[in-house]
């Protein structure tokens, strides 16, 4: 896989444009920080035997962020406290997930232990909103942004003006926040606080990765995608529909997709936070497990 250096950080490229199951890592050479190892694996065993990797920074508590963190699991994990819980019990990683049927727990909990390599684990430290940590002619701040998980952290490299975004990744399908403990709310007041930063150069976990000079046009399309969602929700609920009748519509994904299995789970996730926003809201009536807008009722 392809790696590119930007000053003092290296963004080592994931497998399929870092599209899930992977994602692009950011390696930090000279503090020998290595941020969500879950991009090449054969560069990340050649990083490890080279003794390069010191510390492994973790963005957010999502598999698809730590797969390959087994190769590491001798070194110091850093991350938020509140994205701990998952990493040290996969029955609340699970939970988590919402994933309360017994034959849907039994897959996950095989996949995550075979393919992500998901096993109990504890930070040595927890990294703190707005701490300031000096690398050594470098310094980062860490940015608690909440929303995608309840821990979501994004770095902002002071000195080469540089802001790793983790999974606020301004693809254009825009924000996922499907966990238990995500929050649409908490998703947009990040994704403007992230946008207030002065970066000249934004990095991501997926896809495109890598953002130079100006990117207020995309931040204000990824944040835009929220609202159109929630406008088409309310435009299914003309007449009353059932959880899977919304479902079907493919609103977040926008058609069917392969896996079948993991694009209708995810779609489910992002459904259920809809409804709750618009039931929040006053825009949303429920009766006998149909849904329908609050001008509309049954």
């Amino acid at each position: 896989m392809p790696e590119e250096s930007y000053g003092p950080l290296t963004l080592i490229r994931g497998e399929n444009r870092g599209r899930y199951p992977y994602c692009h890592s950011v390696f930090i050479p000279g503090a020998g920080i290595l941020i969500d190892p879950s991009s090449d694996r054969e560069r990340l065993i050649r990083l490890r035997d080279e003794g390069a990797v010191k510390t492994v920074w973790l963005s957010h508590w999502h598999e698809d962020h730590l797969m390959h963190l087994d190769l590491f699991d001798d070194l110091p994990l850093w991350m938020a406290e509140e994205d701990a819980p998952p990493l040290a019990d996969i029955e609340v990683f699970l939970d988590w997930y919402r994933l309360d049927r017994p034959d849907e727990r039994t897959y996950w909990r095989r996949i995550l232990q075979k393919q992500f390599h998901v096993h109990p684990r504890r930070p040595a430290r927890f990294m703190r909103d707005g701490e300031v940590i000096d690398l050594g002619g470098m310094t980062v701040e860490v940015l608690r942004t909440p929303g995608h998980s309840p821990g979501h952290l994004a770095f902002f490299f002071r000195e080469p003006k540089t802001l790793f975004l983790g999974d606020y990744d301004l693809t254009p399908i825009g924000p996922w926040y499907g966990d238990l403990f995500s929050s649409i709310e908490d998703t947009l007041a990040s994704i403007r606080r992230l946008r207030a930063i002065p970066a000249e150069r934004c990095l991501s976990c997926h896809e495109t990765g890598v953002f130079d000079g100006p990117v207020e046009a995309l931040w204000a399309r990824y944040e835009e995608t929220v609202f159109e969602r929630e406008r088409r929700y309310l435009d299914l609920l003309d007449a009353p529909k059932t959880l899977a009748e919304i479902m079907g519509a493919w609103v977040f994904y926008g058609r069917p997709r392969e896996p079948r299995d993991f694009y209708e789970f995810g779609e489910r996730l992002h459904a259920g936070k809809h409804l709750d926003w618009l039931r929040a809201k006053g825009l949303l009536a429920e009766r006998d497990g149909k849904f329908v807008r609050k001008s509309s009722e049954l």
